[in-house]
């Protein structure tokens, strides 16, 4: 997969979180392709301006449409299967679901918005989509653009060592997921939990699917509206909620 960024502040990607870890290795493997586009190299003026005071008045200012549309001229692209992307507080919220999507796409031209955001006329001629991180707002479109390419790149066939551990992810099916442990068996006297020592795989099966349940319940129930529940999991949902409903009565 390539991912194309456009950007006033490249250094962000060109050095740090991209140049190490899984998605470093996965650049130099090959298996993504990252250009960094620098927005102000587009710009006409002796200062390489790309923003400008908003029409109409107000505080702030906004990013100028012609540097954006020219960087983005600039882009060669997989005609078919490239979609462009504005990151922007006021887009769909990203999800799981969302990035499996845009795994499907061979190129993702991302474009990071500054100060009050961009104008208007380049989300109407050039963007195919806004997608936002989350209901808060940053200070520019580089972290979102970081957290879009790396939920994305690690769903991509070679790039996580283990290409089933996405699979068993958070949000991967609907539910949070299971707690894990690792050594030592006992760590400040708490222990890990039983089963997991005990070699049956159908315990520990129905073990962290309970569990995974059980945290989905308690933190984000609001998943299991749309959540892929079998029957199984919704016996289980019944005990977990009656046995909720006992201790709430006993306390």
């Amino acid at each position: 997969m390539r991912f194309d960024v456009l950007t006033i502040f490249p250094e962000i990607f060109l050095s740090g979180y991209l140049s190490s870890g899984i998605l470093g290795k996965a650049i130099t493997k090959g298996l993504l392709k990252v250009r960094v586009v620098n927005i102000r190299d587009f710009a006409d003026d002796p200062h390489k301006s790309t923003d400008d005071r908003p029409y109409g008045g107000g505080e702030g200012m906004v990013m100028k449409p012609e540097p954006i549309f020219k960087a983005l001229e600039c882009v060669d692209r997989d005609e078919g299967k490239s979609l462009t992307i504005l990151l922007s507080p006021q887009g769909e919220r990203f999800h799981q679901g969302l990035a499996w999507e845009l795994c499907g796409y061979n190129q993702l031209v991302l474009v990071c918005g500054r100060y009050e955001g961009v104008d208007e006329r380049v989300k109407e001629l050039c963007i195919d989509r806004e997608i936002s991180i989350g209901d808060y707002v940053l200070t520019g479109g580089e972290l979102p653009a970081l957290v879009l390419m790396d939920a994305v790149a690690r769903l991509i066939p070679g790039v996580l060592g283990n290409d089933w551990s996405a699979r068993e992810d958070s949000f991967q099916n609907g539910l949070l997921e299971y707690p894990h442990y690792t050594r030592p068996r006992v760590f400040q006297g708490r222990e890990v939990p039983e089963v997991l020592l005990s070699g049956d795989h159908e315990r520990i099966r129905n073990w962290r699917r309970r569990q995974a349940l059980k945290r989905t319940l308690e933190r984000r129930p609001d998943l299991l509206e749309s959540a892929a529940l079998t029957a199984e999991d919704k016996a289980i949902l019944r005990e977990l909620k009656a046995e909720k409903a006992s201790m709430d009565e006993e306390s």
